[in-house]
This record gives structure tokens, sequence and C-alpha cells, in this order.
């Protein structure tokens, strides 16, 4: 589908201008669920007493590794392909990046995204990782993501690296059980070759993540429902589903708009998504967020901090910060961002300081995706506002559509809501 209902990115590779996508029209009635108990609302006191919080000190960081075989043809992340000569390159501007650091800043959730940072030849990889554990410390009991592509995790070398320097988390960009979908998907690895990198990957690192993508053009429910199975035969302690959206400037938009790549009907991607919210949580793989499943314990506790809008560090091109109200973004031409750095520039060229209502909207926006949503006292320590008066009549009026409930300490989505997420971001996001 052109619209994103259903995210198909992490949250991670979202860019500034993503948390306004647009939403599908209404297709159907919507059902209005009875209201709870209201919401126990912030006194007068304590509203004009209110104050925004001290600015958090970052303990997460995202490291951005742009670095792939080839570049799938749904796939709009900054990123390389068939590019390895500029590795070395892209170490040394890495480290002079890090080095803008003042000394180096212990955290509590690292992750390495890309690209594929899985893909790394072994001497590199471990060159990555040793400038990471000096710079960015893992204090004891932190969480160290790396996404990988099952192909690279065939190597022992690579797992006993990973393993020896601390990561504890592979999020295996699996996206699919079905060699048809695989191949449409444009994908270079089979489904033996899934199972023979999960048993070798887990026997070292036992905290394993599935990515998985429905909707994929000629994808029928039947097969979407065989991935579901085969996925949770091997026992995930994570799963995220991502609806395909198909992005202006790659290979499937060229197509799409030839009309030579049929998105499929609106109706069975909510199916699909409705699938997995039912067929997931049964097999013990709590839904905690639009996309997002997880045993408990073992949710993301790096996406957390996005939700949470709480700052977090990042390094590499296209990587998104946010320190002390401010977003800065590296530049997403990775060539750019090794020239800048080389000549002693900064990498990133984007900034935009958030005002405090607007950093309240964009924590409202962000935050409600989480299925617990939004808790009122919590909101108003965070920002020194209530929801009702970071969003005005818009939480009313989503609520009045039967897209927004209250809940006993603040507001959610309700299940017809999460069928249409990108509507209420569009009406709760901060006005230009």
């Amino acid at each position: 589908m052109l619209s994103a209902d259903f995210p198909a990115k992490p949250v991670h590779a979202l860019s500034p201008a993503s948390l306004t996508a647009g939403a599908l029209p209404l297709s159907h009635p919507i059902a209005v669920t009875p209201a709870p108990p209201p919401v126990a609302q912030p006194s007068p006191t304590e509203v004009a007493t209110a104050g925004l919080a001290p600015y958090r000190s970052p303990r997460a960081a995202y490291v951005h590794v742009p670095f792939c075989r080839h570049r799938c043809g749904y796939c709009d992340f900054t990123l390389v392909a068939n590019r390895d000569d500029l590795v070395d390159r892209y170490l040394a501007a890495l480290a002079r990046e890090l080095a803008e650091l003042p000394a180096p800043h212990p955290v509590e959730t690292l992750f390495l995204g890309g690209g594929t940072p899985s893909h790394l030849p072994p001497p590199a990889l471990d060159r990555l990782l040793q400038l990471l554990r000096h710079w960015l410390p893992l204090v004891p009991g932190g969480e160290w993501t790396l996404e990988a592509n099952p192909l690279d995790l065939l190597s022992p070398q690579r797992i006993a690296l990973l393993a020896g320097a601390g990561v504890n988390r592979i999020s295996l960009g699996v996206q699919s059980f079905d060699p048809l979908v695989l191949r449409q998907l444009e994908r270079d690895h089979t489904v033996p070759e899934v199972i023979e990198a999960v048993a070798a990957t887990r026997a070292a690192i036992p905290n394993v993540a599935f990515d998985l993508i429905f909707g994929v053009p000629g994808q029928a429910l039947a097969s979407w429902n065989a991935t579901l199975d085969q996925a949770l035969a091997l026992e995930p302690q994570h799963l995220s589903t991502y609806g395909l959206t198909i992005e202006r400037g790659t290979s499937f938009y060229a197509r799409h708009s030839r009309g030579e790549l049929l998105t499929p009907p609106e109706e069975l991607e909510r199916e699909m998504y409705q699938l997995a919210c039912d067929r997931l949580p049964a097999a013990g793989l709590v839904q905690y967020e639009l996309s997002n499943f997880a045993r408990p314990g073992r949710e993301s506790r790096h996406n957390l901090v996005y939700w949470a809008a709480h700052p977090c560090l990042a390094f590499g091109p296209g990587a998104v910060r946010y320190v002390g109200g401010v977003r800065e973004m590296g530049h997403r031409s990775t060539v750019t961002w090794l020239k800048r750095l080389e000549q002693g520039l900064s990498g990133r060229t984007f900034r935009e300081e958030l005002a405090p209502l607007a950093r309240a909207q964009e924590a409202l926006l962000v935050g409600l995706r989480r299925l617990a949503g939004i808790d009122s006292r919590q909101f108003l320590g965070d920002f020194g506002l209530t929801p009702e008066q970071a969003a005005g009549d818009a939480l009313t009026r989503m609520e009045q559509r039967g897209l927004l409930h209250q809940t006993p300490t603040g507001w959610a989505l309700t299940t017809e809501g999460r069928f249409l997420a990108d509507l209420v971001a569009v009406e709760l996001a901060p006005a230009e």
C-alpha cells in the first residue's frame, strides 16, 4: 500500500518528517467502544505549578551502519549496496564523530541498525564493536542490539565476535517464511538458512527477535498465516510485524507506478494485521506497541526510549539524535557524510529545536503507539502540560470517532484506532 497505516519501518529508521504520514480513508463504520471510568485529571494547582522537567541525559544510542549486499526493491533506508570499498573510510569517519563526545558515554541501550551491520567483514566488524565499546560502554544489565541478515549469521566467526563484544540481542531480518514472498521482496536468504542462522545465533546470543513483513504483492492470507506458524515454531523472544509500504524513490515505487506491482486490497492487509494481533499474544508474545510483540521482559528497551520521547544519541549517516529538545540528523548520503567528516565538518546537516508545546505534542503522538498509551500524570511531569492541553480538542474528537478512549490513567488507542493509527497521528501532529 502507498499509505502507512501499518508501519513498515522500525522506529529508528523514520525521518523527522515521518511523524505525519498520510492515513487511508475510513472504509467502514467505526464501532464506538463503551467509555471506561473517567480519567483522573491533574488538579488546576498541579497544572499551574508544573514546569518542564530538566532535560534527561541520554542513556540510549543508535549507530547507523549503511552497508548491504544489495538494495531490496522496497527499501528507502540510508544505505550503500555493494560498496564495501567504503568500509574503512566509514569506520574512520565514525571514530571522528564519536570523538565529538567529551568522554565515553555509558548507555543502557545501544542499537546498531542499517543497512546491515552484520554484513561487515569480520575484521571490520571487530573494529566497529571495539570502537563502540570504548565510546558507548554498556552499563551492567544493558541491552545491545544488532540488526542482522540471516546469511551473515551462518558465520561462526561473526557470531563469536558479536557475543564476545557484549552484543546480547539480535534483530533478524527474516521478513517471511514463504519462498515466493522472499523472492518478491528480493531477499537473498532462504527459509532453511533462516532456521540454521537462528539455531547458530541462539547458542551464543539467546535473545533473538524477528522482523516480518505482510501486505506483500501477491501474498495471500494463508501464506501470512503459515509464516506466523513457522516463526512461532522457532520461539523468538520478540516479533515485529510491518505492513509493506511503497516509498517514493524505490524500485517498487517505479514498478507500482507502471502498473507492474499491484498492492493487496486494504481489507486483506487489515485481516493480516488482525491475524498477527490474535495469534501472537495467544502464543505468549504480548503486543506492547502497534507493530511489536514480545515475551514478558523481552520488549525492545531501545525502542521504548523512542516511544517515551526520551533523548537518544545517534551516529552515522541518516542517524537521528534527540538531545536537549534538539533533533539533528546525519546527512542521508553516505558518501556526503563521509566527505564532510573527512573535511573536519559535522556529519549532521539537519537541525530543529522543538518548542515545549511541540515536544509535548510529539511525545503524545509517539506515546500512543504503545498499547498502554499515555499516563497523564507522567506526561504532566515530563512536559508541564496535560495531554488535553497539548492536543487541544483533538483527543475528544478522536474519542468521539471511536479511535481513542480514556483509561484509568490516561489515553490509549481503541482496537479500531490501532488500524487507523495514521489518521490519529495526522490529527495530533504538531502544526507546521
